[in-house]
């Protein structure tokens, strides 16, 4: 199997999904590979900086302690991944004029997390092999679709509203809240049976993501 498609496709068909789900007016292809290269290139260079500085203050002494993969996994993971999309979205996708309808906001935060998504995972299936790839088609690149659709139902309502600061840090807050809740239970695995949480979480997360299309598709002003 050629692992370059393996890792790739899994982004690629989520991608396809919200830009047909954008039924009224579709954005322009150029607006978007540019989004996805910002996530796929500077996102990743703002998680691996502000990651390695959060490793610092918060340091991994004790890997089965309880409050320390707490704090790993919403702040140093899912904080600092989900920051880094939200700053491409909030200063590069939402000042744009192409951004005119609420479900703008979840096309450009997905098109920008399977960015980041598509980069980490390459990187994920060439060091570990093809049940890496697979195994992560469907769970790891599914829940940052799925925290970027929760974080861009936000950003979209945010670019129409006089509270964009309360709705654009709202979204931010949700994806990390979801973020942060799939890692920490797959993160305490050594409690057994634990790690169920996170696909709980996960088709929590996909059920509002649906709902969320759904009210946006409703809003459009097209």
């Amino acid at each position: 199997m050629n692992l370059f498609l393996l890792a790739i496709s899994p982004a690629f068909i989520v991608i396809i999904y919200i830009y047909f789900k954008d039924k009224f007016e579709k954005e322009p292809i150029g607006f978007l590979l540019k989004s996805f290269f910002l996530g796929a290139i500077v996102s990743i260079l703002i998680t691996t900086v502000l990651g390695y500085f959060a490793a610092i203050i918060i340091p991994l002494t004790d890997k089965t302690s309880v409050i320390q993969q707490f704090l790993k996994a919403f702040i140093v993971v899912a904080l600092v991944e989900e920051f880094s999309k939200y700053v491409i979205v909030r200063y590069y996708a939402q000042r744009n004029k192409e951004f005119n309808e609420p479900f703008d906001g979840i096309v450009y935060a997905v098109i920008v997390s399977m960015g980041f998504a598509t980069l980490e995972n390459v990187l994920y299936v060439f060091q570990y092999g093809v049940s890496t790839g697979i195994t992560r088609a469907f769970t790891a690149v599914p829940a940052h679709a799925t925290f970027a659709i929760l974080m861009g139902y936000f950003m979209g309502k945010a670019k129409f509203s006089k509270n964009r600061i309360a709705l654009n840090l709202s979204g931010l807050f949700l994806a990390t809240l979801f973020h942060g809740a799939y890692d920490f239970f797959l993160f305490i695995n050594f409690i057994s049976g634990i790690s169920i949480g996170a696909f709980i979480f996960l088709i929590i997360g996909v059920i509002l993501s649906r709902k969320a299309i759904k009210k946006h598709q409703n809003r459009s002003v097209f």
